[in-house]
This record gives structure tokens, C-alpha cells and sequence, in this order.
């Protein structure tokens, strides 16, 4: 049910923004040099790794480390990546990565190839055997303002009560979060 949900959703999602993600693609390009996307290697489910699409808010040549790992995550983003980023605006090249089935809508968020902290801790306890989400419990729970430990203690938490109405309910709450830019830091 979760995959059929996942496919026939995004499929929804890319035809109804289709022509914003147009938009947006123009203005990444006028406003920044490089590619319109960034495709990032995440780790996904069972650990392996995928290439995961965001329109790109950062500057090209900006370090691949997760941004809190900046020495100013500020600096580095492009003109228009602030805005991307504060309503999630970045997230929907994403959408790909559900059809194609890296991702689900639900599920922990996928990791940096090299945030081994994080990737040992979901190994520990069992979160690599789920797929990746757009959203999950940790975002809707502090999203970046989480330490790592405690996110892997909600993606664990998400991983014992996953079930159809949870998924519904995380998804629900991340928009509410989304609209009121809730627990974005940068």
C-alpha cells in the first residue's frame, strides 16, 4: 500500500507542480552559475547509495558536507536559495526519487554518503532497512535544530510505529510545519 501510495502520489505532485518547478528551474539558473539541480549521493535503504536531485540553493563550488557542518551555511547559499530552502521549494526534484523508488514520502531522511555518525547509529538500530523519506518523524519533530543522536531515536521511534495512518499523519504535520517554517535553522 505504502508503494502503491508513493507512486500514484508523486506521479499527482510532478504533473500538478510541473510548471512551478519550471519556474524554478529558470530562476536557479539566471540567478547562480551551475547546473539548475544538485544531485547529492545519499544513503538509502539497506545502505546503498543514490543519487538524489534538489533544485541546487547552494553556490557551486560549496563544500559536500551537511550544512551545519559550514563554516557559515549563509554565505554559501545562492541568491535565491534562502527563499528555496525556508518553504521547502528545493525538496521537489525529490518527488523523482519516489517514483523511481529510492524514496518514500515517508521515512527517515536520507543521509549524506558521508555522515558516517548518522549512518552507524540507523545501522544500530535496524532505521537502514526502511527506505528514505521526503519528511519523517525527526523532521516534524525539530527537523535541523535535532542532534543526530536523538533524530536516529525518532527514526527508530518511526521505524516500530510505521503504518499507513502514521505516514498520513507525519505528512499532514510537515506541511503544517512547511507553511509555518518551523525548525529550519539555514
Amino acid at each position: 500500500m505504502k508503494r502503491l501510495f508513493d507512486v500514484v502520489f508523486s506521479v499527482i505532485l510532478l504533473l500538478i507542480l510541473l510548471i512551478p518547478m519550471v519556474l524554478i528551474a529558470i530562476v536557479v539558473k539566471v540567478t547562480s552559475e551551475g547546473e539548475v539541480l544538485y544531485w547529492s549521493d545519499r544513503v538509502g535503504k539497506n545502505n546503498i547509495v543514490f543519487k538524489m536531485p534538489k533544485f541546487r540553493s547552494m553556490l557551486a563550488d560549496t563544500p559536500v558536507l551537511a550544512t551545519h557542518l559550514l563554516d557559515n551555511p549563509q554565505s554559501n547559499l545562492t541568491p535565491i536559495g534562502n527563499f528555496l530552502r525556508k518553504y521547502s521549494l528545493d525538496e521537489f526534484p525529490q518527488l523523482w526519487s519516489i517514483l523511481k523508488g529510492d524514496m518514500s514520502f515517508v521515512g527517515p531522511r536520507p543521509a549524506l554518503f558521508n555522515q558516517d555518525d548518522l549512518i552507524k547509529l540507523r545501522l544500530v538500530q535496524g532505521v537502514d532497512k526502511i527506505s528514505p523519506g521526503l519528511t519523517g518523524w525527526a523532521q516534524i519533530n525539530g527537523r535541523d535544530e535535532l542532534p543526530i543522536p536523538e533524530k536516529v531515536k525518532m527514526d527508530a521511534e518511526y521505524l516500530q510505529r510505521q503504518s499507513f495512518l502514521f505516514d498520513l499523519k507525519i505528512l499532514w504535520l510537515t506541511f503544517l510545519k512547511v507553511i509555518k517554517k518551523d525548525g529550519i535553522s539555514h
